[in-house]
């Protein structure tokens, strides 16, 4: 990638996800449960500034500095004349971008964004805003401490990763992936989850590599009761402590207590409990706990998770990003959705593996389609199902949510580069619909699916002895060990392994007139959908290639390599199922799907893809699995396919992803009221400075940085 890949547009588009029908029907409980809620989910939210870039919490601090106390309007006033429109959009296009992905990183793709104007000219339209000539001491410190990273583009720092290849603030600077594949094995070895640490590494006088695992937490100290003891682990000293990011969790567990005054029943007080005291402790069980009674609170009016959740940004697997979501349910659009659940056993056995390799029972979860009020996080996505522990998804149950305000904002019309002119109109006009039938399909019986084969502590199995590897003919030879989970197994691979195999998933099952019908689709409308989902995964597939990095050979997006797998697995399928053709060198590509061979050759191929994913993962067999993902996934210019070239034209038609602009709620008086923004870079950036107006934490973000700075010292 040239450096302008990595500049923003001043066309990035703005979006607002509207939840004020939603939020206008709750009662005034209801209101002041989500508002705590939303408090501790923003307040949250700052912890993945500080998970993202040594620079992040700076220049956060430094863009609420500026654009607080005055308007928007007299800061626009005094910056234009130092400054043209041209850099003035710019500047403010960047700081909404900043704001939208918690981090100078983009959410979506993991890599470095600059801004479209010159450093100099970003620099006078600090110094022009009426905040500097109050405070210039306070301003010079934020940016001189932001200033070198805000426009550095080393080969290091354009994307997040280990330090042989990228940025993380989950490891200190000096640990490279042979350290992080020490520590996830002493985290197997001591039966640890790392959802909810980071890691640093010293050395001692006499040479030895210390790892410190820190825990987030309120507290600090030592506590014997869940807490390792400082232990020697492969010629190393690994010592566990805690206390990381506590100011912020302090302020996020004051908000939980909050809303729990408010909390429809014990499921809803019990959970935040747990929540609570996880925060504080750093014990993660605690979290578990709470988790379990969340999947046991069906059907709330006001939906809420929080915590360290996703582990796609931790370049070992394993550590997982804060955020925390507060939504409304909108019941009429959740029927269908009940419907599906109530069918999903029928539907898993339509799944191309035995009942060998699926759960004993399928514990039919809530599924609901949410109106978001908060998404506090790096980014928002159309659907989750979670929780993503492993020993309660498998046993005792998970939820799945939609979320119905999203999708409408995040897909609107546009001109589809590489599709012929009825390919293009085709998926503009059933795009929305073709998303909810495979967002639902890839929450609900993708992500839902699929048995882990486990040896238990005792020795037992959690399978018979019987049972035979479809794809060896022999006995089961590989499994999960005590200790072990699916994220420990495939570590680093976990991710868009699991994203994959949930969106096969759902290309598999989409092909099923009965859950088409679910969803008012029959007939040739049905077929016409069908083809929508198909066609939109496998162009997905090719628009993927933006995500890769030649230079590092990786993928930056775990869905993007996803849909890039599938849309291999779709050429090599043959007989003209899909086809990518360069029709002017180095200019063009046309993107075609034969829609008579998607219910014969696409499923076949689909089918056979699909079993040996599960098989794998089902089996904990990392090489094999690892063997055949990375096979798909390589980027290479042999046969008749020249991916690694075509990227280069994938990159010329590359366009910005929306950033979506959402509501803030506040107290007046006895009641909660809702505030909208206009979805635009200002209304981004005045939504931001109303959530944080009576923040106590902007000096505490600052310090927690300073604090560890020192781990992240960063050479060229």
């Amino acid at each position: 990638m040239s450096t302008k890949d990595y500049v923003l547009s001043n066309d990035v588009p703005f979006s607002e996800v509207d939840c004020s029908e939603a939020f206008a029907a709750l009662n005034d409980a209801e209101k002041k449960y989500a508002h705590h809620l939303s408090q501790a989910a923003w307040d949250g939210e700052l912890i993945i500034l500080l998970q993202t870039s040594p620079e992040s919490p700076a220049l956060f601090e430094l863009f609420y500095n500026i654009f607080s106390e005055h308007s928007l309007s007299d800061f626009k006033e005094e910056a234009l004349k130092h400054v043209s429109n041209d850099d003035y959009s710019a500047f403010l296009v960047y700081a909404a971008t900043f704001l939208w992905n918690s981090g100078n990183y983009k959410g979506f793709g993991d890599t470095k964004f600059l801004p479209n104007l010159p450093i100099e000219k970003f620099e006078a339209i600090i110094k022009s805003s009426p905040k500097y000539r109050l405070q210039p001491v306070h301003i010079d410190t934020l940016w001189n401490a932001c200033k070198n990273y805000v426009y550095s583009l080393t080969e290091r720092e354009k994307s997040l990763g280990f330090s042989e290849s990228g940025i993380t603030t989950y490891f200190s600077s000096n640990c490279t992936e042979e350290d992080g594949k020490l520590i996830t094995d002493f985290l197997k070895e001591n039966r640890m989850d790392g959802y909810n640490c980071r890691t640093f590494k010293t050395v001692n006088a006499d040479g030895k590599p210390v790892y410190e695992i820190r825990l987030a937490s309120v507290d600090s100290g030592f506590d014997a009761s869940f807490m390792l003891g400082e232990k020697d682990f492969r010629n190393s000293k690994v010592v566990v402590t805690r206390g990381d990011y506590s100011p912020i969790l302090a302020q996020v567990c004051k908000h939980l207590e909050a809303a729990k005054e408010f909390a429809a029943n014990s499921n809803e007080k019990n959970m935040l409990e747990k929540y609570v005291s996880s925060f504080k402790t750093g014990k993660l069980e605690d979290h578990k706990d709470g988790s379990r009674f969340w999947i046991r609170d069906k059907g709330p009016v006001v939906e809420t998770y929080i915590g360290f959740i996703e582990n796609y940004r931790d370049p070992a697997g394993v550590r997982a990003e804060f955020e925390g979501f507060v939504a409304v349910v909108n019941k009429e659009m959740s029927k269908k959705y009940q419907v599906l659940v109530d069918s999903a056993e029928t539907f898993l056995e339509k799944l191309p593996w035995d009942k060998n390799f699926e759960k004993d029972k399928f514990l039919k979860p809530d599924f609901t389609s949410l109106d978001v009020l908060t998404f506090g996080s790096s980014g928002v996505p159309s659907g989750i199902n979670i929780p993503n522990y492993d020993e309660i998804r498998q046993d005792e149950g998970f939820k799945n949510v939609t979320l119905g305000n999203v999708v409408p904002a995040q897909l609107v019309s546009k001109k589809l580069v590489f599709l012929k002119a009825e390919d293009d109109e085709l998926l503009n006009k059933n795009i929305v619909k073709a998303f909810e039938v495979v967002v639902a399909l890839h929450e609900l019986l993708g992500h839902g699916s699929g048995k882990l084969l486990m040896k238990n502590k005792d020795g037992s199995f959690n399978f018979d002895s019987s049972v035979i590897n479809p794809l060896t003919n022999k006995p089961i030879d590989s499994w999960y060990n005590d200790g072990e989970t699916y994220d420990t197994v495939f570590q680093k691979l976990s991710s868009p392994y699991e994203e994959c195999r949930a969106e096969s998933v759902a290309l598999y099952l989409s092909l099923e007139n009965e859950v088409m019908k679910i969803f008012n689709h029959e007939g040739a409308d049905a077929e016409t959908i069908l083809y929508a989902v198909w066609l939109d995964m496998a162009y997905k597939g090719v628009k993927a290639l933006e995500f890769y990095q030649p230079s590092t050979g990786l993928w930056m997006q775990s869905h993007a390599q996803a849909r890039y797998v599938i849309a291999r697995v779709l050429v090599e399928a043959g007989e003209g199922l899909f086809t990518v053709k360069e029709t002017e060198a180095g200019e063009n590509l046309l993107v075609s799907l034969d829609s008579s061979k998607i219910r014969t050759v696409g499923k076949k191929a689909m089918g056979n893809f699909l079993r040996k994913m599960q098989v794998y993962k089902s089996t904990a067999d990392i090489a094999k699995a690892k063997e055949m993902f990375d096979g798909y996934s390589a980027v290479t210019n042999s046969g008749d396919y020249k991916w690694a070239a075509w990227r280069d034209i994938v990159m010329k038609f590359k366009q910005p992803r929306k950033v979506l602009v959402m509501s803030n709620t506040f107290i007046e008086g006895d009641k909660v009221v809702l505030k909208r923004y206009k979805p635009s870079a200002e209304g981004m950036i005045e939504s931001y400075i109303d959530r944080f107006k009576n923040s106590s934490l902007h000096a505490k973000l600052i310090e927690l940085a300073e604090k560890d700075e020192k781990h992240f010292k960063i050479s060229s």
